[in-house]
């Protein structure tokens, strides 16, 4: 995690079937690193992680740039920022994810996303990740 310096590695699922502690330690590490609010993550967002990487070919661990958010830290982002959050941001469902893979260029992390047609794909070079979420088909 960019923002905390927190790093995990472990197996999230094993034969068809997510394990809880796994989970509850990714509900940990991908907390509002704004105000520390840990929120259930949507475990297809792994799926849809582990997907992408394969398709990249990547070695790499995803670095996350921000994962749940609590709907007073979007609000705050939403209205100091200029714009760029949503405000109804799959992030405070704990259905989205900011990330970068250290050894793809971000251009081709974000093609290998949209080419599994799984969510959203949202690209930002000026701020260096993309947003992969379990919502509607979409890119921007």
């Amino acid at each position: 995690h960019t923002h905390t310096g927190e790093r995990l590695e472990l197996v999230y699922a094993r034969g068809g079937s997510y394990l809880p502690e796994a989970l509850g330690a990714l509900d940990r590490l991908l907390r509002d690193h704004y105000s520390g609010e840990v929120g259930r993550m949507d475990p297809a967002l792994y799926d849809l992680l582990h997907r992408v990487r394969q398709a990249t070919g990547s070695r790499a661990h995803f670095e996350v740039i921000s994962g749940y958010r609590c709907a007073a830290t979007n609000e705050r982002l939403r209205t100091t920022r200029g714009g760029g959050v949503a405000k109804t941001s799959l992030h405070t469902q704990g259905r989205a994810i900011d990330v970068r893979l250290p050894d793809v260029a971000l251009a081709d992390l974000r093609d290998a996303a949209w080419s599994l047609g799984l969510g959203g794909v949202g690209y930002y070079p000026r701020e260096r990740f993309v947003h992969l979420d379990t919502g509607r088909v979409r890119r921007w």
